[in-house]
């Protein structure tokens, strides 16, 4: 991999209070919070290769062991003891390699001891007041709960001062946006997390990193967060999940044949796996002296041929088109669509003819 160069700089230790300045609203993410992002969701997915590669991004990027520890430590209310446990592992083996390969791992100051009369009760109920929005908020159908929250997470964890209340909720939000299931939770925190001190221009900064270096369901998740909180007009859009069938790299030899971006992953035996982006199609085309066939694996499309309705294609969906058939194919508009193709009955000669491109009226008419 090559030595690596470090930044070699301690994160200033924040105070128990959040001030919010104007100056405030419009900051964007340091590099190191852009690490917390992908080392909780990482964590929140149990990706521990990924993490792994996250961890290290962070150590280059000014993260220290202590805030990364700490970041680790805080998600088992989150994610629960077993990923989180698994995730200091993988930051414990981490820095011995790092060390091992005589790179440069930056302890960083760990948090102040809390006082002998410290009240993790009021300091938590303080604390979680100010992340609803100023608002007391005592969960009183299960009182346990409410003290678990109150006292525990934002009273002990909350007061440990070697991450900010910002990074607290950076790392909340990450996480919760890997997690299926739990939009009312996230939705929630995005809310908090500009009472706890991260700007709007930050948040909005967060999927686009999650969609790059951990998943596009886990952005397109908190993006829909966003919309909610931010009152912002949202088109879910269906993902799929690239782990499972590859999206491959960009189709450039064939691009000038499709209306948007698609991308090719050559399988084993002939079999190629075709991404498609939403709103994605290729132009009308032909198969001379071959067929093609076409077997859906993720999201959903379409398939028309010439003067016929079109189909609709969802994982499953095997669609066998006869030679010398002109006819399109694509991704719905609101999702994200692959299908896996290859060609039998070739004959000598065999070849592709491209035509028009399927117009956007007869499109937006499916």
């Amino acid at each position: 991999m090559g030595r690596l160069t470090l930044i070699a700089a301690l994160t200033a230790l924040t105070t128990m209070t959040t001030t919010i300045t104007a100056q405030d609203k419009n900051m964007t993410l340091a590099n190191r919070q852009r690490t917390l992002v992908t080392i909780a969701a990482n964590e929140a997915k149990g990706n521990l290769e990924g993490l792994k590669v996250s961890l290290n991004e962070g150590l280059e990027q000014g993260l220290t062991v202590s805030e990364a520890k700490e970041a680790l430590s805080q998600l088992y209310a989150y994610t629960g003891f077993p990923r989180s446990l698994n995730a200091l592992g993988i930051l414990q083996q981490v820095i011995r390699e790092r060390k091992e390969a005589g790179l440069v791992v930056e302890e960083g100051l760990d948090a102040n001891p809390l006082s002998k009369d410290y009240d993790a009760l009021k300091q938590g109920t303080k604390v979680q007041t100010q992340l609803v929005g100023g608002q007391p908020f005592t969960y009183a159908f299960a009182p346990q709960t409410d003290y678990y929250l109150k006292a525990h997470l934002f009273g002990d964890i909350f007061a440990r001062n070697n991450l900010s209340f910002a990074d607290r909720e950076i790392v909340t939000v990450s996480a919760i946006s890997a997690l299926p299931g739990c939009e009312p939770q996230l939705v929630a925190h995005v809310s908090g997390s500009r009472n706890m001190g991260v700007s709007d221009e930050a948040l909005k900064e967060i999927p686009a990193i999650l969609e790059a270096k951990v998943g596009l369901a886990e952005a397109e998740r908190l993006r829909g967060a966003l919309a909610t909180v931010f009152g912002d007009t949202y088109n879910p859009v269906q993902t799929v999940d690239f782990n499972i069938w590859p999206k491959g790299e960009p189709n450039t030899a064939y691009a000038k044949y499709f209306v948007g971006n698609s991308y090719l992953a050559q399988m084993a035996g002939g079999i190629a796996n075709v991404t498609f982006e939403p709103g994605c199609r290729n132009n009308w085309h032909i198969h001379h002296k071959q067929v093609q066939v076409l077997v859906c694996v993720a999201g959903k499309g379409w398939y028309q041929e010439w003067g016929k309705d079109p189909v609709v294609m969802t994982p499953g969906t095997i669609i066998e088109i006869p030679e010398g058939v002109k006819h399109w194919h694509g991704a719905a508009k609101d999702s994200w669509f692959q299908h896996l193709t290859y060609h039998k009955d070739v004959q000598e000669g065999a070849s592709n003819e491209w035509l028009e491109a399927v117009s956007d009226s007869h499109y937006d008419a499916l």
